[in-house]
């Protein structure tokens, strides 16, 4: 995971991203990378719950 985390408290998952945070440019080229899960991942005490996140921004 880049730049962000998980918290799980009962049934509400929040996720907290640092939106100051680049991390270079994507594969395509097109989109600069604030954040991401890197594919599927699962969630924490719920692990068959899955999650797939990419924050990013136009240069």
């Amino acid at each position: 995971m880049k730049n962000m985390e998980m918290k799980l408290q009962g049934t509400t998952l929040t996720i907290t991203v640092d939106i100051s945070k680049e991390f270079g440019m994507s594969t395509s080229g097109k989109s600069l990378i604030i954040a991401s899960s890197e594919g599927n991942i699962s969630i924490p005490g719920k692990e068959e719950v899955k999650i797939g996140l990419n924050v990013y921004r136009k240069p």
